[in-house]
């Protein structure tokens, strides 16, 4: 299970100066499908293929491992945009903020994105004040929809 809010945030941040001091994965993901969401992912030297159920909260989440090989030919047969991005894992009380940098086709948007435990202590979290909207209940913000369609920054 997946439960998550994500939130935009602002190119003019204060914190966009210091994440070098941060742990930073590179990914990049297709879409198979996108209802319900079938995804392929690289991040950095693993491979997955994912399938999440419907919502944008509170949803069902499965990862499968793939092989580099099997990763690189599904990849082929995804739809739409693939989706690149630096996620730096920025710690924030008992929480770890993925905040996304986006390239290609999308290069320069950012949208952090926080998990936990329960819907009820993600509804209780507050978030810090450098975060822009919550878009957790918009589509649009969704990866898969944004392979889809270009998303008007």
């Amino acid at each position: 299970m997946e439960i998550e809010r994500k939130f935009l945030i602002s190119p003019q941040v204060e914190i966009l100066s210091h994440l070098g001091e941060y742990r930073c994965r590179r990914i990049e993901q297709g879409y198979l499908n996108t209802n319900p969401v079938v995804r392929v992912r690289q991040d950095e030297d693993s491979y997955y293929l994912t399938y999440k159920g419907a919502g944008l909260k509170v949803r069902e989440e499965y990862n499968l491992p793939l092989t580099k090989e099997a990763y690189a030919h599904l990849l082929k047969k995804a739809d739409g945009m693939i989706i690149t991005k630096d996620r730096y894992e920025i710690p924030y009380e008992s929480y770890v903020i993925e905040l996304d940098v986006f390239h290609g086709d999308y290069e320069g948007f950012l949208m952090a994105e926080v998990e936990f435990a329960s819907e009820a202590e993600c509804d209780a979290f507050l978030p810090p004040e450098w975060f822009g909207e919550d878009v957790t209940g918009k589509k649009e913000y969704s990866n898969s929809f944004m392979s889809e369609n270009k998303l008007r920054k």
